[in-house]
């Protein structure tokens, strides 16, 4: 079961994260919480890697519509953007909302996750062409 939705954008890291921060925001996803993975496996670890940030994205309306649905689903909640560099790439990915009514079983649960989807994809599809904006441009 595929559970992520990607995109993968040749630019540099600090640019591509903040497509994304814009990108989520015009889609009416809020930022909650971010994760610096590779600063925190540096600190705690000692542990080299590369720039990886977990960013806890969320919509209220489409958050609401969901716990309405089943309260449970706080579980699944802020939705996990993962923003990564891979070589002289960025690797971007969402949760995909379909998980919810997978994991769930409730029927109730299809129409936020459709939205969720279409707000995502729309998201995921500006990072994408920004990304493509970025490597156009002389240096």
């Amino acid at each position: 079961m595929s559970y992520g939705r990607t995109v993968t954008v040749k630019a540099p890291f600090d640019q591509v994260q903040q497509h994304v921060r814009k990108a989520l925001a015009d889609q009416g996803f809020g930022v909650l919480t971010e994760i610096d993975v590779q600063a925190t496996l540096k600190a705690k670890l000692d542990h080299d890697m590369e720039p990886y940030l977990i960013l806890g994205a969320c919509n209220p309306p489409l958050a609401h519509r969901a716990l309405e649905a089943d309260r449970s689903i706080g579980l699944l909640l802020p939705c996990n953007v993962v923003v990564r560099a891979d070589g002289d790439e960025v690797i971007v990915q969402a949760v995909d909302p379909g998980t919810m009514v997978t994991l769930t079983g409730l029927d109730a649960m299809a129409p936020v996750a459709e939205e969720a989807t279409h707000r995502l994809d729309a998201a995921l599809a500006a990072i994408e062409a920004a990304g493509r904006e970025d490597q156009d441009r002389p240096a």
